[in-house]
């Protein structure tokens, strides 16, 4: 029977519901029927066991969201409508160095348990379309390219170059044995894998695609494979290869867009692999993007009138850690730590007012099936937490990494470091004034310290430039430059130009370059070395240590209001990056990272501000819409 039920008790949202124990049985059924071999056939329409199916899927990252949370999350998935779940695959994860592949997730807190998530989604009696990709764009770091690729040579990555296939081809004789079981072929939930991720805006070597096409093949996947692309007659001219079927990724004009796509698919079925309900935000742009949420219905109605669809994302979830990816147009700009996209459920799981205006959507094509939500999760206040000790990053930096010497300076990468920091250090053995320095080659983000103190900051385009610096005089003055990594780009042809660091050179006084370089690669993986009575001289970057108590665990949200830029690390766990800058102000913290009794927060601060707490908040703050 239908009620209304509530995950708060207090928001309403139309469920189709019945006893807890009744569910229960039903969601048990369901999977033990999913475990049994099935068949999916794209012909005229998509069809399940020889049925018309149509596909409801909602986009869930796995590594978005902590493992504890998967249950309540797809099952509200399940409550919406939802007969599909869907996720990309991150290479940048899988294989963090080369020849080294995770899939246990024994170092992310579970989040590379891909096939832990998929069989999770199966018992729950959801479908699961996978995009294992080598690229997935999804606003990851390098759209999910590991950073190593780009530590010797200038592979044209997204090509047939056999440089870069090789790489590929690695990557899927380990990858494809894991999900070959979890097709529907083999009984499980797995209905369809994507080739490549919209590839139609990047290039047209379709050598590359085919290449592949056939990796997988030969890897043991006989389910659909197919591609996802915008709109347009050019784009899907440029990845038109066959036995790969088309789909189409957009916002709105579902109408046009498949009326569009109905000339490559052969007569078959049209699916948009991608209905963006909402957007992302970047660092220092000045608002939390939203959308209406009666526009994303209409919008959802439209194509579920001329299709199958993927609601992209139904559950957003977190950039952790160094994660986030960026966008470059006319300057760069990296995401958020919050990857809450104002989608139907918020960052942290809650129903929106959009989820239940699309529900009641999907409800009109699909009868909604018997579902019982998981007790909430909790939030919780715990006020403020007091600073407890700091040191300054030179004090602490003989117990962080061991120095690197070089002629030149060199790119993280070059150096084996992927993610985080570098410290590069010189001595001005031949100019005892500094004027004005240049970076040539660097990215993302420069603090120049002589002798200890801040002689310039610089950002992206502004690395390029003279930078008129004191004049410090004095002699063999020391140089130290720290270099931020703020994301590598996800999309766009800037994807072959991602080295972080120093690259080039570093001018002096307009003069000539400095040679002769100490670098300290400054993952940020390793702070449980850190040593709080190393020393601390104010202004610098600095550790700080942050301890409070919780008697029960549960959501909470980091205000760094009054710091300047940096990260937080809970209880060994990277929890993301912050910057005044906006528009996100507050992290969001999730209980299952927390432990009853004394907690520990680390927090890199490099802008020389900072308070004597940090405040622990019950709701979020995203910034201004």
């Amino acid at each position: 029977m239908n009620k209304l039920a509530s995950r708060e008790g207090k928001d309403l949202c139309l469920l189709a519901l019945d006893t807890n124990q009744a569910c229960a049985k039903t969601c048990a059924e369901m999977g033990e029927k999913m475990e049994q071999l099935h068949t999916f056939e794209i012909r005229d329409q998509f069809y399940l066991d020889g049925n018309p199916f149509r596909i409801i899927s909602g986009g869930m990252h796995y590594f978005r969201v902590l493992p504890e949370y998967w249950e309540d999350r797809l099952l509200k998935l399940k409550a919406l409508g939802c007969n599909t779940v869907e996720t990309v695959v991150p290479w940048n994860l899988n294989e963090p160095k080369k020849g080294e592949f995770d899939f246990t997730g024994k170092k992310l807190h579970g989040l590379t348990d891909l096939v832990g998530y998929v069989k999770l989604a199966q018992k729950l009696g959801l479908w699961v379309i996978l995009r294992p990709s080598p690229y997935i764009c999804a606003e990851w770091e390098f759209g999910g390219f590991p950073a190593w690729l780009l530590a010797d040579g200038d592979m044209a990555l997204r090509t047939s170059d056999e440089r870069y296939l090789r790489h590929v081809r690695d990557y899927y004789k380990v990858l494809m044995p894991y999900l070959a079981p979890l097709q529907i072929t083999q009984g499980g939930p797995v209905l369809m894998m994507q080739v490549e991720n919209e590839y139609g805006t990047f290039g047209n070597d379709k050598k590359y695609i085919k290449a592949l096409r056939d990796m997988m093949r030969e890897g043991g996947i006989d389910v659909p494979l197919f591609q996802s692309d915008g709109p347009a007659d050019d784009i899907f001219q440029n990845t038109a290869v066959e036995d790969l079927f088309p789909t189409a990724n957009f916002g709105s004009r579902g109408k046009i867009a498949f009326d569009c796509l109905k000339k490559y698919n052969h007569g078959g079925p049209c699916m948009c692999a991608e209905l963006w309900v909402g957007w992302f935000d970047a660092w220092r742009s000045g608002k939390h993007h939203t959308t209406d949420a009666d526009q994303a219905a209409k919008e959802l109605r439209e194509v579920l009138e001329g299709g199958s669809v993927n609601l992209y994302v139904a559950e957003g979830g977190t950039n952790f850690g160094f994660m986030n990816g960026s966008n470059y147009g006319e300057f760069l700009t990296p995401d958020v730590t919050s990857y809450d996209y104002d989608a139907l459920l918020t960052e942290d799981g809650q129903i929106t007012e959009k989820y239940k205006k699309c529900q009641q959507v999907i409800a009109e094509f699909e009868p909604l099936q018997e579902v019982e939500l998981l007790p909430p999760v909790k939030r919780s206040a715990y006020g403020e937490a007091p600073v407890v000790a700091k040191t300054d990053l030179f004090h602490a930096l003989p117990d962080l990494a061991q120095p690197q010497e070089s002629v030149t300076p060199q790119a993280m990468e070059r150096m084996g470091q992927s993610y985080g920091y570098m410290l590069y250090s010189a001595v001005l053995e031949s100019s005892s004034e500094l004027n004005s320095l240049k970076l040539f080659k660097a990215a993302d983000r420069a603090i120049a310290f002589i002798d200890k103190q801040r002689a310039m900051t610089a950002y992206d385009r502004e690395l390029e430039v003279r930078h008129e610096v004191g004049p410090f005089h004095g002699k063999n003055m020391h140089l130290d430059i720290l270099v931020e990594n703020m994301g590598r780009v996800n999309y766009g042809p800037y994807l072959n130009w991602q080295r972080k660091g120093i690259d080039g050179c570093v001018m002096i006084n307009d003069r000539f370059a400095q040679h002769n370089w100490k670098q300290y690669a400054l993952p940020m993986t390793n702070l449980d070395q850190l040593n709080f009575e190393a020393g601390y001289e104010e202004g610098l970057p600095a550790f700080y240590q942050v301890e409070f108590n919780v008697d029960e665990p549960a959501d909470t949200f980091l205000d760094m209001t009054g710091w300047g830029k940096g990260f937080v690390v809970v209880n060994a766990f990277n929890l993301g990056r912050f910057w005044e800058e906006g528009p996100q102000r507050r992290l969001y913290l999730p209980g299952a990272l927390l432990k009853p009794g004394k907690n520990e927060l680390l927090i890199f601060e490099t802008e020389g501000k900072h308070k004597a707490t940090v405040i622990l908040c019950d709701t979020p703050d995203l910034g201004d819409e």
